[in-house]
């Protein structure tokens, strides 16, 4: 993504925001990630890998030593955020006391730690005015305990695609963030958003209110991220990764009461299609297909976990509930198949169509392409006895080859009229950091924290 004229990311209507052929394209073709002066990438860079764009950025991901170990406080030291993460160097903790601070905050400094002392009263507020809360485009960056609302397009965004000079970042990778305790509500396009940015976490963290995803982390490729003990009610999408591929964990989270619960998907607006290699594990997806979720445009709902397009996808042991479309569906989107996607041991109940391999088109039949299902604990599938017919593993039974599988259109329920996100309810008081005021500094690592797949199990209903 190049962004022109000084202007953030911000024209992505994205998932809620255009219609699908026939049933999940209607709530995953999405639009660029662009500037609002209509620049985006427009490409597709199917055999480049992040590293590949990066071979320039030689510094990238370098942790420089501590030079101050300060702390800086807010408004004490610094009357305002801004000011203080300006003066902020390397190993530096700027703590902001209570309060609501109308200000947009950029944080161009590696290894700084940006700490609320009360996630619930330290708040940036954007009056519906300003455009990113918080802006990081420097490595090694934490955001911890605070709330970031009420901002026309991000809440809380790491990237370098965005800086002083964005048509000199094109390649420029962020490599390390962490987003801790973070409460992000009622932004007019993404709460959470890591783009093109590698070697992250986001965790603890609570997002609502957005007409497009709560959480995104999008066109990386390995990501080398973990998302985990999150929460996400009340979006277009709680979780989106487009392009987001490779050493990527999305476990142990809450997704809730949005038109979508999360997407891993392929498309064309961004680099480094398509997408694949992450495992969604351990999560409780259920009611996805409130009328009260926002969206910047009619699109689909009623889905609880959606791989459009992507390869060798992990989705493993989550309890999946009372999504009126489908529970776990997997299609190709953009004209990119699915491939190799493994689901397996999850629980799923009271979906509209528990399992799903199909095609867009709504054909009757289509190949298999090793997508493959076991061990689940389902009633209904597409097409019908799902694990027979697709069976894992994947070198062996019919699911090795692209042995044709029955499918047919999918049944997609209507989705609710549009909702606008400023109206949505500010939501309640979430828990905190603990000793928030003497918890040592810890900047972010560009280092994916050990996942342990054997660990988790299938939250209870």
């Amino acid at each position: 993504m190049i962004l022109r004229n000084g202007q953030p990311p911000r024209a992505r209507p994205g998932l809620a925001g255009a219609a699908l052929a026939a049933a999940l394209a209607a709530a995953l073709t999405l639009t660029a990630c662009g500037s609002s002066t209509g620049s985006s990438t427009g490409s597709t860079q199917s055999d480049a890998t992040q590293s590949d764009l990066a071979a320039a950025d030689s510094t990238a991901g370098a942790v420089p030593a501590p030079s101050t170990d300060r702390t800086i406080r807010v408004p004490a030291d610094a009357s305002t955020i801004q000011a203080a993460v300006d003066q902020a160097k390397p190993g530096d903790l700027v703590l902001v006391a209570a309060g609501t601070y109308k200000e947009a905050v950029h944080v161009r400094t590696p290894s700084v730690v940006v700490r609320g002392i009360n996630r619930n009263t330290v708040i940036i507020d954007g009056s519906d005015e300003l455009e990113n809360g918080i802006l990081v485009s420097a490595n090694n960056v934490a955001i911890e305990n605070l709330t970031v609302r009420r901002f026309v397009v991000n809440g809380l965004l790491f990237t370098k695609a965005y800086d002083d000079n964005p048509d000199s970042n094109e390649h420029a990778i962020l490599r390390g963030y962490r987003a801790s305790y973070v409460t992000a509500s009622n932004n007019g396009l993404y709460g959470i958003y890591a783009f093109f940015a590698q070697g992250g976490v986001i965790e603890h963290s609570y997002a609502s209110g957005h007409p497009d995803s709560g959480m995104y982390v999008g066109q990386c490729k390995p990501c080398e991220a973990v998302l985990r003990d999150n929460v996400a009610e009340l979006n277009a999408v709680g979780y989106e990764g487009t392009n987001a591929s490779g050493n990527l964990f999305v476990i142990n989270s809450v997704w809730r009461r949005n038109r979508i619960g999360l997407t891993p998907n392929s498309q064309n607006a961004e680099k480094l299609a398509p997408q694949g290699d992450i495992v969604v594990a351990g999560n409780v997806v259920e009611d996805n297909q409130d009328p009260a979720a926002p969206s910047a445009a009619q699109g689909g709902s009623g889905f609880g976990i959606a791989v459009g397009g992507g390869q060798r996808n992990l989705v493993l042991r989550n309890l999946v509930r009372r999504n009126d479309s489908g529970g776990i569906v997997v299609t190709d989107l953009a004209k990119y198949q699915p491939e190799s996607n493994e689901i397996r041991e999850n629980l799923l109940e009271e979906n509209g169509i528990d399992l799903a391999l199909y095609s867009s088109d709504g054909a009757a039949s289509i190949p298999s392409r090793k997508n493959c299902f076991s061990g689940n604990s389902f009633v209904t599938s597409l097409p019908a006895m799902i694990e027979t017919v697709a069976p894992c593993p994947l070198d062996s039974g019919p699911g090795v080859a692209d042995t044709p599988v029955a499918a047919g259109p999918f049944p997609l329920k209507a989705a609710a009229p549009n909702v606008d996100y400023r109206q949505v309810p500010l939501p309640p008081a979430q828990p905190g950091m603990p000793d928030a005021s003497s918890t040592l500094r810890m900047p972010a690592v560009a280092t994916v924290p050990v996942v342990d797949l054997n660990a988790i199990t299938v939250p209870k209903p």
